[in-house]
């Protein structure tokens, strides 16, 4: 069984509530579908019920079992209206704001997640990530402790001796431009928490640089020195070392020679990128080079589980980012 069917499996066995903001695009419409018949997660699609009832008939689509929402028909409009007023009235958000913004998808979904309505929120089909994260980030918010959001992709390299068996967890590689140290600290706790409640793998954290153990003298080699030490000092249990290059990291040889006092060099499954231009073209390089699948990302440090999808995602992905979501409850 490969790893996305596990994760479905695992999803199965959790009772978990996802919702899907854009209730009248097609593949969102398909996808819900699925993940009801497939028992992943209950569905909440948000829209127009004889919209989304229209396209469902258009493809096909059954959609028995999933809840349709009209947000400003839901008994619930006024009251998330009120919520999403007083979390913001310091910000200036007056009542008549916080109405219009209620009436949109994306807010009554996060603010759905934020009093436990639904458990999570996937969406970005037809929204920028921008327009997915900043309600989530207005309403839900980060992680007490967490700063900043980071995107992780679950990398899976056939035949492959690397990480585990070839899945790795890859980060940042969707959001944050230019962590600092303390940023990229954060990240590596995250990607580890990520690598155990998707993957199940025991974390090995590897801090990547062009440097390893001092071979190169840099300001950006200092920021991911510093970044290793902030991640050993706050979070003493977590099995992380750096700086180290992407082959000390991965390969047992290397990691043996360029860094024989590491615990995790060689060993590592869990690749910290320095900057977002790096994992960006990391992931997407061993995805079309090692035909490798880049499952995610996966959006790391909110409160409660909020993930985007690429405009260009499959039903397929919509479906796998479901699963994913319900293991993050």
């Amino acid at each position: 069984m490969d790893l996305i069917q596990i994760m479905k499996g695992k999803a199965c066995k959790k009772t978990t509530t996802i919702v899907l903001p854009e209730g009248t695009e097609e593949r969102t419409v398909q996808a819900a579908g699925i993940i009801t018949k497939e028992k992943i997660a209950k569905v909440i699609l948000l829209g127009e019920k004889n919209e989304v009832e229209a396209v469902a008939k258009k493809l096909n689509t059954n959609l028995d079992g999933v809840t349709i929402i009209n947000p400003i028909e839901s008994e619930k409009y006024k009251e998330y209206s009120q919520d999403l007023f007083e979390l913001r009235k310091n910000k200036g958000l007056t009542f008549e704001a916080a109405q219009e913004l209620a009436k949109n998808p994306l807010y009554y979904g996060a603010l759905m997640v934020n009093k436990d309505d639904a458990d999570g929120m996937v969406a970005g089909a037809q929204n920028t990530t921008g327009d997915v994260l900043r309600p989530a980030l207005q309403i839900i918010k980060t992680e007490k402790g967490i700063s900043s959001v980071s995107g992780a992709f679950i990398m899976i390299v056939p035949d492959c001796e690397f990480g585990e068996k070839g899945v790795m967890v890859f980060a940042d590689c969707a959001v944050n431009p230019n962590p600092t140290a303390e940023q990229l600290a954060e990240m590596a706790y995250l990607s580890a928490k990520t690598a155990k409640a998707l993957v199940g793998f025991e974390p090995k954290v590897g801090m990547l640089s062009f440097s390893t153990k001092g071979s190169a003298q840099h300001e950006l080699v200092d920021k991911v020195v510093r970044a290793t030490q902030i991640a050993k000092e706050k979070y003493p249990d977590l099995d992380v070392d750096g700086e180290l290059q992407a082959d000390a990291a991965l390969v047992p040889k290397v990691g043996s020679s360029k860094a024989p006092d590491s615990k995790v060099a060689g060993k590592v499954n869990v690749l910290i990128f320095p900057d977002l231009q790096s994992g960006n073209i990391g992931y997407k390089l061993v995805q079309r080079l090692a035909k490798a699948e880049a499952v995610g990302p996966v959006l790391q440090g909110m409160n409660k589980p909020v993930n985007d999808l690429s405009r260009g995602c499959s039903i397929e992905d919509i479906v796998n980012t479901v699963a994913m979501t319900a293991l993050q409850c």
